[in-house]
């Protein structure tokens, strides 16, 4: 093993480029839950905005993609929220009208309930059981 991997601590910050920042903090904040946690502005058209579910020391950073990529929106992000209730969550994002899978996928032991539902800009996220 490498020296410089038992450097590195935790995950700090994963990034979501969005197209329009105030809509992401109405989903993320609003409608998911999270505390903003960092709303900076970054010159004339750039603000960095970071969410994180209460507790979390991971933090999701919502920010416009940079001046010379391509839009951003509909990416697989690979982020996978944790529930104790993925049913109860389930429930409850589909009443507020956030586009979730229709049903909670259970594909039994070890894989535990989950479901993928989409970002107001079709950025994909997961959300799985966890009870330990």
């Amino acid at each position: 093993m490498s020296t410089t991997a038992t450097r590195i601590k935790a995950i700090g910050i994963v990034v979501i480029p969005t197209n329009d920042v105030d809509r992401a903090i109405d989903f993320y904040v609003g409608t998911l839950g999270f505390e903003k946690r960092a709303d900076i502005p970054m010159g004339d058209a750039y603000r960095w905005v970071e969410v994180a579910p209460a507790g979390s020391s991971t933090t999701i950073a919502i920010a416009p993609p940079p001046p010379d990529s391509p839009k951003a929106g509909g990416m697989q992000t690979g982020i996978i929220f944790h529930t104790g209730d993925v049913d109860g969550l389930h429930a409850d994002l589909k009443a507020a009208g956030v586009d979730v899978d229709d049903e909670v996928s259970r594909m039994g032991d070890p894989v535990p309930p989950m479901f993928w539902l989409r970002d107001p800009e079709a950025n994909v996220l997961m959300i799985a059981e966890v009870t330990r």
